[in-house]
């Protein structure tokens, strides 16, 4: 019956191969379960009930592309979208995290009506290749950012420099270089689930130097959720003063998905001759009401991720694959005192490995054509150093039709580009400066 509904001879796979390609992918993106609370803890969101969020929208989106669109693709929180929300939509812009991932609710409805009207789509044939490339490669060195800064490598705000190393002599750093250069010696090694072993590998080190402390028990029934449950401020976040962000959680959200989708589906062979995938709505659908869920549920948007193509290597072809992700995520509740005991010298090597991971798009922008390359360098240095995603995302719209106008190659410019960028023009307009 299994191997009927998931067409396994169609996709010339077994039920074992499927197995392993779904154990594969969740030990390899396993990670998220303590990156994405410990990172939304700097917006104060309690990190017991936001690994619960994290979990279930991870279990709900990814069952439901197993179940529905039958694809080999696991969904969780983004990485990108999370930090945008913690350190620029809570920490630098003061609005509470409330009304945060009442944007995130939003952004999910929206999400969820354009993808059934088939506009999702068509807005995403709008976006240059060049700018979906820089989008990841911006994302990548924002969270590898993100992770310097949290394990202590680097010092963010210091009187004689915005920006300088960190004691590198504290025992806590040290184990944080040690933990890059483990994780990156494994993935050197193409050591499955390099990422989590190293984490876990940091954390063991940590507690055997007395940096840090083991919890009294590492397995327990799952921490309530009701501190973040159905707490998202709908109505706050619909003023207009928070256009810019909702403008920018909707971005953000529609080109990670694209470009995870086509990326993936390109090396599990689902693309058509034209570079496109068949029936791309129902994956769009799983994460756009993924992303509804994780609101409901306290958490910041869902899509498909990048290391689904783990488990896509190993062998995995259908919805079979993400049924088994989506069970492991589900089990992992009730190992909360175990992954909240991962201090930030463990996560954080992690997050510049990730950053690391999404550099490679950098190599297909055409640095000869510069009216490809100067929106696409401007999108990825604003990214990084405005510390805020949405305000290079949205510079990319606005250059890259200026500069096809100012060279005369207006053609080149898809109908929806301007649409792109006429609302990334009100983002700049609008944008609650501080």
């Amino acid at each position: 019956m299994i191997a009927e509904f998931f067409e396994f001879k169609k996709h010339n796979t077994t039920l074992g191969r499927e197995v392993i390609a779904g154990i594969t992918t969740f030990v390899t993106m396993a990670y998220i379960i303590v990156v994405n609370p410990k990172i939304l803890e700097a917006a104060g969101i309690p990190f017991g009930p936001s690994m619960v969020a994290t979990i279930l929208s991870a279990f709900f989106g990814t069952m439901l592309m197993g179940i529905y669109a039958k694809r080999p693709f696991a969904i969780a929180p983004y990485m990108g979208e999370n930090a945008f929300i913690a350190f620029t939509v809570v920490g630098v812009l003061g609005y509470s995290w409330q009304t945060a991932i009442g944007a995130i609710f939003i952004g999910g409805v929206l999400f969820t009506l354009l993808t059934i009207f088939r506009l999702r789509s068509w807005l995403s044939t709008a976006i240059p290749q060049s700018l979906k490339y820089s989008f990841a490669v911006g994302v990548g060195l924002f969270v590898a950012f993100i992770g310097l800064n949290e394990s202590g490598i680097v010092s963010i705000g210091v009187a004689d420099a915005p920006l300088r190393i960190g004691n590198i002599r504290e025992p806590s750093v040290m184990l944080a270089i040690i933990g890059f250069l483990l994780i990156a010696t494994l993935l050197v090694k193409k050591v499955k689930g390099a990422i989590l072993l190293g984490m876990l590998t940091i954390t063991g080190l940590t507690i055997l130097a007395g940096v840090h402390t083991l919890p009294d028990k590492l397995i327990s029934m799952p921490p309530s959720i009701a501190p973040i449950f159905l707490k998202m401020d709908i109505l706050g976040a619909l003023k207009w003063g928070f256009f810019s962000v909702i403008l920018t959680v909707f971005v953000m959200d529609f080109v990670d998905t694209m470009g995870t989708l086509i990326g993936v589906s390109s090396r599990a062979g689902f693309l058509d001759k034209d570079g496109n995938l068949p029936e791309v709505e129902k994956p769009m659908l799983c994460d756009a009401l993924a992303t509804i869920v994780g609101a409901v549920c306290g958490t910041t948007t869902a899509g498909t991720y990048i290391e689904s193509a783990a488990g896509i290597e190993e062998g995995g072809r259908t919805g079979m694959t993400s049924v088994v992700t989506a069970i492991l995520f589900l089990l992992a509740l009730f190992f909360a005192p175990l992954f909240s005991s991962v201090p930030a010298v463990a996560y954080g090597p992690a997050l510049i490995v990730v950053g690391l991971l999404m550099l490679e798009p950098i190599t297909k922008i055409n640095f000869k054509d510069y009216t490809e390359l100067i929106p696409s360098f401007c999108t990825i240095v604003l990214m990084s150093f405005t510390y805020n995603l949405g305000i290079g995302i949205t510079a990319g719209f606005v250059l890259y039709p200026f500069f096809k106008v100012v060279s005369g190659r207006i053609k080149e410019v898809h109908p929806g580009g301007w649409i792109l960028g006429a609302l990334s023009l009100l983002f700049y307009i609008f944008y609650p400066y501080h």
